[in-house]
């Protein structure tokens, strides 16, 4: 099947994907899987009783820093991403099958994060498996997701195209959390909380607590829920992608050259950036995206983690704070882009490292409940300029005359998922050691003073001419 360029009904297909799985990074590896993965960790650590954190586990004999684990589990699911992407990417191409990989990432995401729906305190390690797994899944179909856009869109519509699946995907994604968020916070309406408290009387199991514990058991089955709804709507949304979105077939058998295609584009982008003294920028450029993505990215993951742990915060308190960051995320996207058009795109970015600096700063001194709601909102606003400019950014400082711009940006999405994995695994190692989250924070400013000081090496430019 084929079709032309820029079909309305293909490009909505398209973006529906956007829409279908955006909810997985957004519901659950933000805000709603870290603090309960934090409660599960606290009903079984070892020194519940007496530490108000960090909590440690018994792990297949091991003790283990509870925030340390889940860092740990982020990085391995990330590495694994990095490693195959590459690798499927290149048969996708070679064969023309890209369609199949996408529903194959998909259906192991969504299948993974319904059957979340286990996961309890007396099989922690099936849900960091699954968690893994949704990674994999959610990271694993985005590379196929992104391959389709020259396909079905001409060149000058890319940032448009691009730009409205982005939006779908917020609309999506903040919708479900909305319903979720007054799934868990409406327990007592929605579900029979005061006749299971009943019941646990009558049955002699407890008495004055019967209602907290009836509210507890309830609460933690509308998270348990939460994640069987990202699964269906991840799942059930793709549908139409699948349905609408047109592939071209190859006729040719797999090889034992294509597994290599995809490291082989990596490995020639890594020595044309070296060997022209021309693209020293780009060389320069792409180091500080990679710094300050350790630091940008490992922010995102554990923000919640950290705001449960540290501050002791409750889940609906941290899923409400995660809507604000999305929120003031739009309008911070909007002012950085009218900024870069007076000041400069590099002006722009290093604007922004610095108040990123200043966030670790004051998230290592915070300590109280509204001062991280204060915090999460600079956070949100900062957040939704900083990705765009480093993308739109790259897409500038890239020479026109270079002929393989997808194998210049397949570098940049191997570059994002590598300094996720460092900078979630430092972050959790350096708890381990430490005991505590907010030492942390110390090598996240860290990586975004590194960021800065490459970034600062590039001429600033509005409108980039080489």
């Amino acid at each position: 099947m084929n079709t032309a360029l820029n079909d309305k009904k293909v490009i909505f297909g398209w973006t529906m994907y956007d829409w279908a799985n955006s909810v997985f990074s957004l519901t659950i590896a933000t805000a709603i899987f870290p603090p309960y993965y934090e409660a599960l960790s606290k009903s079984i650590a070892i020194n519940a009783s007496s530490a108000e954190g960090p909590y440690l586990i018994n792990l297949l004999g091991f003790t283990v820093n509870s925030s340390s684990l889940y860092s740990y589990t982020l990085s391995l699911g990330f590495l694994l991403i990095t490693f195959i992407s590459p690798i499927l990417s290149g048969i996708a191409d070679a064969m023309g099958n890209k369609k199949a990989f996408l529903k194959f990432f998909c259906y192991l995401g969504s299948i993974s994060c319904i059957l979340m729906y286990f996961f309890t305190a007396e099989n922690l390690v099936l849900g960091l498996v699954l968690f893994v797994l949704s990674l994999i899944g959610f990271g694993g179909s985005i590379v196929f997701y992104n391959a389709f856009l020259p396909e079905i869109v001409s060149e000058d519509k890319f940032d448009r195209i691009s730009a409205r699946g982005f939006s779908m995907g917020y609309i999506g994604s903040v919708i479900l959390l909305i319903l979720n968020l007054i799934n868990i916070l409406f327990v007592d309406k929605i579900y029979p909380v005061q006749s299971y408290a009943n019941e646990l009387i009558q049955s002699g199991i407890a008495d004055v607590d019967a209602l907290a514990q009836s509210k507890e058991y309830y609460s933690t089955l509308a998270t348990r829920l939460s994640f069987v709804s990202v699964g269906i709507w991840w799942a059930g949304f793709a549908q139409i992608t699948f349905r609408l979105v047109p592939e071209v077939r190859r006729k040719t058998t797999f090889t034992e050259r294509m597994l290599r295609t995809g490291y082989n584009e990596l490995k020639a982008v890594w020595k044309e950036i070296n060997e022209q003294n021309t693209h020293n920028r780009v060389k320069r450029y792409l180091w500080g995206f990679f710094f300050t993505s350790m630091g940008l990215q490992t922010v995102m993951y554990v923000a919640t983690l950290f705001g449960s742990q540290e501050l002791k915060l409750k889940t609906p308190n941290l899923i409400a704070t995660v809507l604000i960051i999305q929120l003031i995320a739009i309008l911070g996207a909007w002012c950085f882009a009218r900024i870069s058009e007076k000041i400069g795109n590099i002006y722009t970015l290093l604007i922004m490292i610095v108040i990123w600096m200043a966030i670790c700063g004051i998230a290592y001194q915070i300590r109280q409940e509204n001062a991280f709601y204060a915090l999460a909102a600079l956070v949100g606003f900062v957040m939704g300029g900083i990705q765009s400019m480093f993308r739109s950014t790259f897409a500038k400082i890239i020479p026109d005359q270079t002929p393989n711009h997808a194998s210049y940006f397949s570098f940049y999405d191997v570059s994002e998922k590598f300094a996720i994995v460092i900078g979630t695994f430092s972050y959790g190692l350096i708890a381990e050691l430490t005991g505590s989250m907010r030492d942390s924070i110390i090598a996240l400013a860290l990586y975004f003073v590194l960021g800065f000081l490459f970034i600062v090496r590039i001429k600033n430019f509005k409108t980039f001419h080489p």
